[in-house]
């Protein structure tokens, strides 16, 4: 049997776990419902849930991570971008970012128990297709998570891409910048090297995430989307080939 063939059994065999893992909160779920779903017990249920999801891939599939630069991440509450190669950093950032408000697009809702608590964590859910109405509950609810001590995270490329591919920022995140006044802590993955975003099959190996130097408030908007875009395409290219598990 072939190693691929190897590592396809495992992926579908952790799709399973995966699967009954998830259904095991359903009942921890109703109680949250009937308690009024306090959103510290939330996010405290979902950082649990993902650690089980990252043990079972690192178990299961050989799948795990390290962080680099955890040195540049900020004291205070700030605005966290990162490309978005997997689904992999969806989950892990839950556990890497305790209390992070994620902002994730309100297509997500249709996945059963996870979108319970995408909602009442709460995360920052927006329709894409709305257009102006979108960043201004994006800019809005960021305020809102700021005041609140907790950090606000965003995919600046709007979807998941191809490790291979270069990084290229949506709109919305320059007016989120200029709007918040906060550093912004630059975060580089090669996820998608191992979990890619077709979603074929979960491969094994060593998944970096490297926390990048922090870029200071108050820049005209053109110039930090250039050094944004710079620093995580740099670390994009320094982190493009696997590393063994």
């Amino acid at each position: 049997m072939g190693q691929s063939t190897v590592q396809r059994i495992r992926s579908a065999l952790f799709d399973l776990v995966l699967a009954v893992w998830t259904g095991l909160f359903v009942p921890a779920l109703v109680i949250l419902w009937l308690c009024g779903s306090p959103e510290r017990c939330v996010r405290l249920l979902s950082r649990f849930w993902a650690r089980g999801v990252l043990v079972g891939l690192n178990a299961i599939v050989g799948l795990s991570y390290t962080e680099r630069g955890k040195s540049n991440i900020p004291g205070e509450p700030c605005l966290i971008i990162a490309n978005h190669q997997s689904t992999w950093e969806t989950l892990a950032f839950l556990i890497l970012l305790p209390d992070v408000a994620i902002v994730a697009k309100q297509e997500l809702l249709t996945i059963p128990v996870f979108a319970w608590f995408l909602r009442k964590s709460p995360m920052i859910l927006i329709d894409r297709e709305s257009g102006l109405k979108a960043v201004r509950k994006m800019v809005d609810e960021s305020q809102t998570a700021l005041a609140q001590g907790r950090s606000v995270l965003i995919f600046p490329e709007g979807t998941r891409k191809q490790a291979s591919e270069p990084i290229e920022f949506k709109r919305g995140v320059e007016l989120l910048y200029a709007k918040l006044g906060r550093p912004v802590l630059p975060i580089a993955l090669n996820s998608g090297l191992f979990w890619a975003p077709d979603g074929s099959y979960k491969r094994a190996g060593m998944i970096t995430v490297a926390y990048l130097s922090p870029i200071e408030p108050g820049l005209p908007g053109h110039e930090f989307t250039r050094r944004a875009e710079e620093l995580l395409e740099a670390g994009r290219q320094r982190s493009s080939w696997p590393q063994a598990a």
